[in-house]
């Protein structure tokens, strides 16, 4: 779980990491940020990196030892083949293809509205991202007619509350499917583990947030 809370903020970084950063670059191609390969790794990089470490040495090194490998339960069984990877590229291509389709669709409500919502406040509302996809959410709230503090907000705090519970990334579903891990194993660490990178970032962003 805790490797997966690395995995996501990390993914961000490429528009090949996640969908979410695929669809990140298409919607901020254009004016005024023309967002291109390096634009999430520029923006978001100096946010992302130190935190990829910092949790990554933490379930390395405190949980990591912690850990009782001989009395581990949970067997893994996995298996892949050609025709498996494949498939599962023609989904994230489709789903990625409707995603963006459906961004299109919401462009009205964004500009409407959540345009106008604060950057600190879109940070803690994107908690929601711990029940739903966060590339879905990437699609139904990012546009061009937003300043960075709100875009920077959106998408890290989709980030971060990604890890909390299984639905909130494709890293989660795919460790917790592999390793046979309940929504409530998962919640007891990834819950409050997430609240409390929340509120860390909260107040290292709080400057961006606020200028």
């Amino acid at each position: 779980m805790v490797a997966c809370f690395a995995a996501g903020l990390g993914a961000v970084l490429t528009p090949v990491g996640e969908p979410l950063s695929t669809i990140l670059v298409n919607k901020l191609s254009g004016a005024p940020y023309h967002a291109g390969f390096l634009f999430p790794l520029q923006v978001f990089g100096i946010y992302v990196i130190p935190g990829v470490l910092v949790i990554a040495l933490f379930g390395a090194f405190y949980i990591g030892r912690n850990v009782d490998l001989k009395n581990f339960s949970h067997e893994v069984e996995y298996s892949e083949t050609l025709k498996t990877v494949i498939l599962r590229a023609i989904r994230v291509f489709l789903f990625v293809a409707a995603l963006v389709l459906l961004g299109e669709g919401m462009k009205p409500l964004i500009v409407w509205y959540i345009v106008h919502v604060p950057a600190w406040i879109l940070y803690w509302i994107n908690m929601v991202s711990a029940i739903l996809d966060n590339a879905t959410l990437t699609a139904m709230e990012i546009d061009a007619t937003m300043t960075l503090s709100q875009i920077t907000g959106i998408i890290m705090g989709l980030l971060i509350a990604g890890g909390m519970l299984i639905p909130g990334n494709i890293p989660n579903i795919v460790a917790a499917g592999r390793l046979k891990i309940s929504m409530k194993e998962w919640a007891v660490i990834g819950v409050p583990m997430g609240l409390v990178i929340m509120a860390i970032y909260f107040l290292v962003l709080l400057p961006h947030f606020i200028s």
